[in-house]
């Protein structure tokens, strides 16, 4: 697919400079917790685990048309984590991401935040299903929900 590559170590801040972003624009209104959104989260030391081997490049592939818009992680049949950063959302690399995921890694499964509505939206356009499992999520008193692609087993 075109522009989407296997994620190298030199993508390391730019990979962790787009998760940082996204996540607090995407979950600060949800979790209401400064303390973890400007404080344990940032970008330097998320970058440094990767480039020292803390947190594994190796199922994550970036979308790069002469730089890092985003990244999915996927293994074991499930999308783990899709983000694109912030300024590029809404011009479909989100979409490509996981259609590569889907097509390429036979990732058909993943969980959400039950009250990221925007996330739960995208999916579902994309064919994603709520399949009526729901657990919290660790360490939060939020709850997250199972989605599936219709080709999933």
């Amino acid at each position: 697919m075109k522009h989407i590559r296997k994620a190298a170590p030199q993508d390391a801040s730019r990979i962790a400079e787009i998760l940082i972003f996204a996540k607090r624009t995407a979950y600060r209104s949800i979790f209401h917790n400064d303390a973890v959104s400007f404080g344990e989260m940032q970008v330097l030391p998320l970058a440094l685990d990767y480039l020292e081997g803390r947190e594994s490049l190796d199922h994550v592939w970036v979308y790069d048309d002469a730089f890092v818009r985003g990244m999915v992680r996927a293994e074991n049949g499930e999308v783990k984590e899709l983000y694109v950063d912030p300024f590029f959302q809404g011009a479909g690399i989100g979409g490509k991401l996981l259609h590569f995921a889907v097509e390429r890694q036979n990732a058909r499964r993943l969980w959400v935040l039950e009250k990221n509505r925007k996330a739960i939206a995208f999916y579902a356009a994309r064919g994603f299903l709520p399949t009526g499992e729901r657990e919290q999520e660790p360490g939060t008193p939020e709850y997250i929900i199972k989605m599936a692609h219709p080709s999933a087993p």
